[in-house]
Formats: C-alpha cells, sequence, structure tokens
C-alpha cells in the first residue's frame, strides 16, 4: 500500500490529515449511539473471553448467521477490529471514535492515489479535500459502526490501484497484480459486503481505459465478427482472459458469500422498508425514486438524518406522482453523461465514466432493485458512491478555473463549497454526541418516522425521565398507529410509572396487531421476532396479580407456539412455574431452552437455582459452576454459589467460596452483601479480625444492614470486647427498635458488662411489648428482677414464664429455688431476735446474692441445652454470662470449662440461625 502511495506528496498528506483532523476532532467526545449500541455494547464477539471462531459465524452484530433473525451482514474484519479497541480499552469510546478517524484519512490519502490516475494534480487534491469534507460521511466517521465503510473502503480502493499495475509492457498481462487485487477484493469484502463491487470498476477500467476502447468500437468490432469480417485482436482477447479470471474469482466470493447466509435473505418487516411489501407499480416507483434523493444527498447535505426508515418518504403510488418528474430528471442526466463517456475518446470521458463507476457500482447492492434491504435510505452507504460524486465535482470546476474569465469566481466557489461543507461536518458531529441529541435532530429533518419518535423516547427511558418518554412513545403511535413496537414502549413506560392498567391496555393493542397464524407458513416472515416479546411483556405484567398466574402461563405457551425456538419465552415460562411452585416443571422449561442455546450462562443459573428449589444442593453447583464456565463474570451466580457452598458446612468448600465472594465484589464493589458474607466466612474459620473488617466495610456502604450489624455486635460479644458491641447494637436497634434479638443481646451486656440494671430491664420489657409469649425475655426479666432482690415478683414472673413453656425443667427448678428462699427469708425473720437485726438484715442480704448466683448459674446450665433445640431463645445464653463468671470462685476448673464450651456451642448456633434467616 505505500508503495501505491509513494507519488502522494508529504504535504498533501499532511494537508489531509490536518483537514480531517479539524472536521472531527469532536467526534472524539461521542459516545455509542443508534446501530453502536448493538454492535458494539451488546457484541459479545468482541469480549476476550469469546472465542476468534465466533466472529467468522455470527453476524455483524453477534448474531448466529444460522438463526432467523439475523441481518446476514457479514463482516467478521470490521469486528475483529472492534475486538482490538475493547482489548486496549474496553468500552471507552473515545478509542473507537479515534480509529474511525484515522481509518478515514487513510481512505482519503489512498484515493488521492486514485484520482490522480484520471485527475491533474491540482484536481486531485481538490477532490480528496472534498471528500474528506463532505458532511454526508460524518454517519460513516462519527458512528463507529461505519467503521464497515472505512474498512471496505480501503482495500476496495486498494484492490483497484493493484489492479491498474495488472497491464505490462506491449499490453502483456502480469498476472501478481490481478492475483493481489483478488485478494483485497476478498478482504473488502469481509469488512462490508459492496467490496465485491470493484470488481465491476476494474472490468470497465480494464476495457474502456487501459485498452482505450469506446463503445461505437466495441460495436464495430462485434458486428465484425459476426458478419465472419474478422477475428478477435490479440489484445481483446488478453483483454477477456483477464477479465475472466476476475468474474471467476468474484463467482467464488459470491459462492461463498451465499453459503455464509446459508441461501437465506434476511427477514425484514414494512416498517423497516415500506416499499419492499408494497405492490406494483408503488414498489418500482418508490425505489426509482431514491435514487434522485440519494444523489440530492451528495447534492445538498444541508438536511441530514440518522433513520430514514417507516413513513421518512411516503410511497410513490401513482405515476401522476409529481416526485416523478426528479426521477426522470434524475435519469436523463445520468443516461446522458454515460453516453458522453462511453462514445467518445478523450481523457475527459474517461474521468467522466470512471466517477459514474464508482458512484453506480458500490451503491447497487444497497439500490433495493436487486434485493430488499432493512433500510429505505442511509447516508452512510454513500461513503463511496461520493468518491466519484467528487471526481465529477472536481472535474467539473478543472473545465470551469481554465477559462480565465470564470477562475475567480470558480476558487471562490470551491472555497465557499469546502469551507461550508467542514462547518457542516463539525456541527453535525455534535449530533452523535448521545442518543438523545441524534434522534431529536433527527426528528428536526423527518416527524412522520415513528422510529425516531420511539428512540427518542429510548434515550429518555435510559435516563429514567418516564415522563417524557412517555410522551414520545405516545407521539409513535399517533404517527405510526399499527407500529407493535411503540406500543409495546407506551405499555412498558406505563409499568414504569406503576400505572399497570394502562400498560396492560397498551399491550393488548399490541398484541392484536399481531398477524394470525397461517398455518405452513414461518411466523418469522411476517413480523419481527422482537414483536413476540408483547406476549412476555403482558405475561410478566398480569402475573405480579397471583390470581392471573394461569393466565400469564397461556401467554408464553402461546408465544412458544408461535416460535417454537422463542428462547426468551421459556426462560420467562420457568420463572412463572417457580413462582407457583412448580419446580419440575420449570426444570422441563429450561432445559428445553438449554437445547436451543447451551452457550447462555443466564439458563445455567435458572437451572442452578430450580435444583435449589428441588433441594438438590449438588446439581445447583454444577450448574452455576457451568455458567461460570461460559462467564467467568456472572455475578449472580458468583455470589449465590458463594453462599451455596458457604452454607453447606463443608470446610474444603470454604477458599473456593471466598474466591468467588471476592470476584463477585469486584465486580459489585458497592453491594454489601458481598461483604457481609465474606466476614460470615471469615467467623466460620474463627478469623475475628477479618470478620471484623468484611462487616464495618458492608456497613459502611449500607448503615442500615441488619445482618450486619447484629452479628457484628455478636462477635464483639464473642471475642470479649462486648462494650465496642454496645454502639453498634445502638444502630442496629434505631433502625429495627423491634430487633428481638438485638435487644436480648443489649440487655445482656448492660446488665452484666455495665451493671446497668434499669437498662438492660427496659430492653427485656420492650420484648414482651413486642412478643409477650417470648419465653426467653420473660425469662431474663425474671433474672433482672432477682438482681433487685425482690423476690415476690421474681416467683410471679417465674410462674408466668412457666405457664409460657410448661415442659421447661430449668424454669420450674428456678421457681423451687426462688420459693425455697422466700420461704428460708419468712423463717429468719420469725426467729431473728431484736438484737440481732443489724446482723440478721447482713444475713439475709448474704444470702439472698447468693442463692441469686444459684439460681442465674443453673439457669445458664440448663438453657444452653434449651437452645440447642429452640431458635426462638438463641440469645438467652448472653444474659447469663458474666453472672456465671461471678460464680467462677464457687465452680470446679472441669465445670467452668463444660460450662464455656456450651456457651460457644450456643454462640455458634446463633451464627449458624442468623445466616439462615439471610438478613432477617
Amino acid at each position: 500500500l505505500l508503495e501505491k502511495m509513494a507519488d502522494v506528496s508529504l504535504k498533501e498528506a499532511a494537508l489531509i490529515v490536518g483537514v480531517v483532523a479539524a472536521c472531527y476532532w469532536n467526534s472524539l467526545f461521542c459516545g455509542f449511539v443508534f446501530d453502536d449500541v448493538s454492535a458494539i455494547l451488546d457484541n459479545k464477539d468482541l469480549h476476550p473471553s469469546t472465542p476468534l471462531k465466533n466472529l467468522f459465524q455470527n453476524d455483524f452484530w453477534g448474531t448466529p448467521m444460522s438463526e432467523e433473525r439475523s441481518h446476514k451482514s457479514y463482516r467478521p474484519l470490521t469486528v475483529l477490529t472492534f475486538r482490538l479497541n475493547y482489548l486496549f480499552s474496553e468500552l471507552n469510546a473515545v478509542s473507537y471514535h479515534f480509529l474511525n478517524i484515522v481509518f478515514h484519512v487513510v481512505v482519503c490519502v489512498v484515493f488521492l492515489k486514485v484520482c490522480k490516475l484520471f485527475l491533474d494534480n491540482r484536481s486531485s487534491v481538490v477532490a480528496s479535500l472534498l471528500f474528506a469534507v463532505h458532511p454526508i460521511h460524518t454517519e460513516a466517521v462519527t458512528g463507529v459502526v461505519g467503521r464497515a465503510e472505512l474498512l471496505s473502503s480501503i482495500f476496495f480502493l486498494a484492490a483497484f490501484l493493484s489492479y491498474t499495475k495488472s497491464k505490462g509492457p506491449d499490453n502483456a498481462i502480469v498476472w501478481t497484480p490481478i492475483a493481489v487485487t483478488v485478494l483485497l477484493v476478498a478482504v473488502a469484502t469481509l469488512c462490508k459486503e459492496q467490496g465485491i463491487t470493484v470488481v465491476g470498476i476494474c472490468c470497465v477500467y480494464e476495457v474502456f481505459i487501459a485498452q482505450g476502447y469506446t463503445l461505437p468500437v466495441l460495436l464495430d468490432t462485434a458486428v465484425q465478427i459476426l458478419r465472419g469480417k474478422g477475428s478477435i485482436p490479440f489484445s481483446m482477447l488478453q483483454t477477456l482472459l483477464k477479465l475472466i479470471v476476475l468474474m471467476f474469482s468474484t463467482l467464488l466470493l459470491v459462492v461463498v458469500r451465499v453459503q455464509v447466509i446459508q441461501s437465506q435473505l434476511p427477514v425484514f418487516t414494512r416498517f423497516d422498508n415500506p416499499a419492499a411489501v408494497s405492490p406494483s407499480p408503488a414498489r418500482q416507483l418508490t425505489f426509482n425514486y431514491l435514487l434522485p434523493v440519494n444523489a440530492w444527498l451528495l447534492l445538498n447535505p444541508s438536511e441530514l438524518c440518522c433513520d430514514w426508515t417507516m413513513g421518512t418518504i411516503p410511497l410513490v403510488e401513482s405515476l401522476l406522482d409529481v416526485r416523478n418528474v426528479a426521477t426522470l430528471t434524475f435519469f436523463c442526466f445520468l443516461g446522458s453523461l454515460i453516453v458522453f463517456s462511453l462514445r467518445y475518446p478523450g481523457d475527459s470521458s474517461k474521468t467522466v465514466l470512471m466517477a459514474l463507476c464508482l458512484i453506480v457500482l458500490p451503491f447497487i447492492p444497497a439500490s433495493n432493485l436487486f434485493f430488499p434491504v432493512g433500510f429505505v435510505v442511509a447516508e452512510r452507504v454513500l461513503y463511496v458512491p461520493s468518491m466519484g460524486f467528487c471526481i465529477l465535482v472536481a472535474h467539473g470546476w478543472k473545465k470551469l478555473s481554465n477559462k480565465s474569465v470564470l477562475r475567480k469566481i470558480s476558487w471562490v466557489c470551491l472555497a465557499a463549497v469546502l469551507l461550508t461543507h467542514a462547518l457542516k461536518t463539525l456541527h453535525r458531529n455534535w449530533d452523535w454526541e448521545s442518543e438523545y441529541t441524534l434522534f431529536m435532530s433527527a426528528l428536526k429533518v423527518n416527524k412522520n418516522n415513528a422510529k425516531l419518535w420511539n428512540n427518542v423516547g429510548h434515550a429518555l427511558e435510559n435516563e429514567k425521565n418516564f415522563e417524557r418518554a412517555l410522551q414520545f412513545f405516545i407521539q409513535a403511535t399517533q404517527v405510526q398507529p399499527d407500529d407493535i413496537g411503540a406500543h409495546m414502549n407506551v405499555g412498558r413506560t406505563y409499568k414504569n410509572l406503576n400505572k399497570t392498567k394502562e400498560a396492560e391496555e397498551s399491550y393488548m393493542i399490541a398484541k392484536s396487531l399481531m398477524p394470525q397464524i397461517i398455518p405452513g407458513k414461518k411466523y418469522a416472515a411476517r413480523v419481527a421476532p422482537n414483536h413476540l416479546n408483547v406476549y412476555i411483556n403482558l405475561a410478566n405484567l398480569i402475573r405480579a396479580n397471583e390470581s392471573r398466574l394461569e393466565e400469564a402461563d397461556q401467554l408464553y405457551r402461546q408465544a412458544i407456539s408461535m416460535r417454537p425456538d422463542f428462547k426468551q419465552a421459556y426462560i420467562s415460562r420457568g420463572e412463572l412455574l417457580l413462582k407457583m411452585n412448580k419446580p419440575l416443571k420449570a426444570k422441563e422449561a429450561y432445559l428445553r431452552a438449554l437445547e436451543l442455546d447451551r452457550t447462555n450462562a443466564d439458563l445455567w443459573y435458572n437451572l442452578a437455582i430450580v435444583y435449589i428449589e428441588l433441594k438438590d444442593p449438588t446439581e445447583a453447583l454444577k450448574n452455576f459452576n457451568r455458567a461460570l464456565e461460559l462467564n467467568p463474570t456472572h455475578k449472580l451466580a458468583l455470589f449465590n454459589s458463594a453462599l451455596l457452598m458457604q452454607e453447606s458446612g463443608d470446610a474444603r468448600l470454604r477458599p473456593e467460596a471466598k474466591q468467588r465472594l471476592l470476584h463477585y465484589v469486584k465486580e459489585e464493589p458497592q453491594d454489601a452483601n458481598g461483604y457481609f458474607n465474606l466476614g460470615m466466612l471469615a467467623m466460620d474459620d474463627k478469623k475475628d479480625m477479618e470478620a471484623e473488617a468484611w462487616m464495618k466495610k458492608a456497613i459502611r456502604l449500607q448503615p442500615n444492614f441488619r445482618s450486619a450489624l447484629f452479628n457484628l455486635a455478636l462477635l464483639y460479644s464473642q471475642t470479649g470486647k462486648e462494650l465496642m458491641a454496645l454502639p453498634v447494637l445502638e444502630d442496629l436497634l434505631r433502625y429495627y427498635p423491634d430487633h428481638t434479638k438485638g435487644l436480648i443481646l443489649k440487655g445482656d451486656i448492660l446488665m452484666n458488662q455495665k451493671k446497668d440494671i434499669i437498662g438492660a430491664k427496659m430492653c427485656f420489657e420492650k420484648i414482651l411489648e413486642l412478643d409477650p409469649s417470648n419465653v426467653q425475655g420473660k425469662h431474663n426479666l425474671c433474672v433482672v428482677y432477682f438482681e433487685e432482690r425482690d423476690l415476690i415478683k421474681a416467683e410471679k414472673c417465674l410462674v408466668e414464664t412457666l405457664a409460657l413453656a410448661p415442659h421447661e425443667e430449668y424454669i420450674q427448678r428456678h421457681l423451687n429455688i426462688v420459693r425455697s428462699k422466700i420461704a428460708s427469708l419468712r423463717a429468719t425473720e420469725q426467729s431473728s431476735l431484736p438484737a440481732d437485726g443489724t446482723a440478721a438484715a447482713e444475713e439475709k442480704k448474704k444470702n439472698s446474692f447468693q442463692n441469686l448466683k444459684e439460681v442465674k448459674n443453673e439457669q445458664k446450665a440448663t438453657q444452653t441445652t434449651v437452645d440447642k433445640n429452640k431458635e426462638h431463645s438463641e440469645n438467652k445464653k448472653r444474659t447469663e454470662k458474666n453472672n456465671m463468671d461471678k460464680e467462677t470462685p464457687k465452680k470446679s476448673t472441669k465445670e467452668i470449662k463444660d460450662i464455656e464450651k456450651k456457651r460457644v456451642a450456643a454462640l455458634k448456633r446463633l451464627e449458624e440461625i442468623e445466616r439462615i434467616l439471610n438478613g432477617e
């Protein structure tokens, strides 16, 4: 390529680089808009985890070529450049736009080299500059998906330049350039389909430029041969041989291309291209009228629009339509240029002929004349045809500037055109800054395209501006009342605004517009597959009502009956069947979906959830693992598989569970649940400091995280930091005043660490306000009464507690001890002499305190066993912890160890219960 550009001077190249940079610098500030979303943001083929072979099996948008919904646009080399962008900058739009600008510069420089074959040096520079600044190119350069045009054009022009070297001395054939041409044509075609049309340009160049034939000469030669008055000249035989090689190579490329699309044309609807499904003569009249429309965009690019589908250009349905005059005028002008270029010899006619070839031949695939395409007009497909237009303009300017009278005017006009085009391009780039700016600019040009109203609505919807989005969606339904997608958009927006009734009405309208099933005819051939989502959306809406679950299931089944390979219907139905408590049927639905797509990580994840419902954690974990094999960053699979490993109780799985949670928090650094579960894992592993750090991080992200607050307080109480637990419990009870376990733990610490009997009493009384039948709270309140030396009240309290739990032996024993103590005190009071009153009082106090400790120790020893079987009393062990410590001098070492062992076991059980409650 560098050799072919050798005669392009450095000054010329620098001029082009500077002009392109001046016109397109602001495109670097644009994001991904319109088709970029499907081709870049939603295209998994860009990800390094996707095998490279997928690029050659899928279309431009990442859809398998074998699927009916594929657009059949096969451009793997263009996608490969997107993948390289992703490798270096992931989804940073700047790098994508920068590379597009670079490619546009390359095209302009190579185009300058081509121009020099047919124009003088000055005119070539003019043509190249006009091409560089033409506003019609903003869609191809500023729109990232326009890279297909840029790359294809580079190899398109390189193939043509290579072919021009195929004529050797004495008209000999040089085969190497021809072989290179064929290779470059194949590469251009792998960038975009229109690349193959360069073969036609090479054929025209060979016959009319390289060999110098004119149409009259060819006709005269043919007549002579047919009359038997002459033979085919050797030079003409050589030309035929070269053309045969070119055409045969092209035929092979076409055959391969047809095999790639599996002999299927893409499926488009009347909304994409209304004329394509119109009857004669409207179809032919409209398609022919589109030719002067495209020509006018090249001539006067003042009103540009990113989307020309639907009602943008009304159908030409009658011969009496005034627009037919434009069609007739266009064909007359085009015909006169063709006649001039083919009939007369000379450099001027050759220049015009090559310009016409560049205009006409690359445009044929997009012309709708031979097969329908998915658009009415597309500005980016004019990228290559505009080269021929620029050559024509430069050639005409040359003719004018050579006349002394018009020289100054021609230079002024040229400067004005270049300046206005450059300013228009610069201004147009800002329209591509965001989807909102792009589609709003389009609505200024065309208000009859429902798709534009819908797209503005989508842009506002993405910004959560549902009220304004609804206005645009409703306007779309008014512009195109039979647009199924517009009614679906209205329904979805009403749903987002919590207007369920209006949403259902809109979905029902969309559903009524769906065509009826015709036996023996594929449904996909008559409606866009995404319109089938109306059944999914409607079912998802009504299944919120528990009484309409069967109705929702019927809608899913209806969608499946219309299209048995409708994967999303199986997925949504599986979710519904789980909700209906039919896990076996849900399993069937997901397995059917997996038959259609075994590479969908979400499906394996959903199947894992089904196995959890079926109480089969082993199979669930296997399916989580399959989901992660397909998508190592699948957030839900990472999180839930880690929880499953954690709850299995298998210590061997904890390291992997920890790694998955660490991966999860890397993907979701703002989700407190990840840090909380890392904390629980650390508690399982007795890594108290690590557990404390994770819990604190979870609380920093979510200050009202109930489970994290309680477990952090519990962790402090386990590790002898009861006073540090108090402020955490204060936070917990501020957010959740009815947290029973928190109240019990706080009461325990207040009574045993702070000696705040009143505060502890308030905690236990609060528990009984919330739940008068709470045995644990009631019993601990009895202990408070005992601490207050109010044995009568303690007795009454224990009687009431025993009534709540008559089978708890420890309560009965404690009641017996209290009654015994009361009887003992009464007997002591009756036998005491007045002179010994003080000593008797001291003895009474001592005995009461001594008996209190015995009661609390008995309570502790018995309650630890009770805790193992009663989840509702999981915190009661904490209340007696330090009372037991008071009795330490009167206990043997073995007794102390036994009690401590039981306390730790009970605390461990508390942790497990708290985790099972999962945030309670």
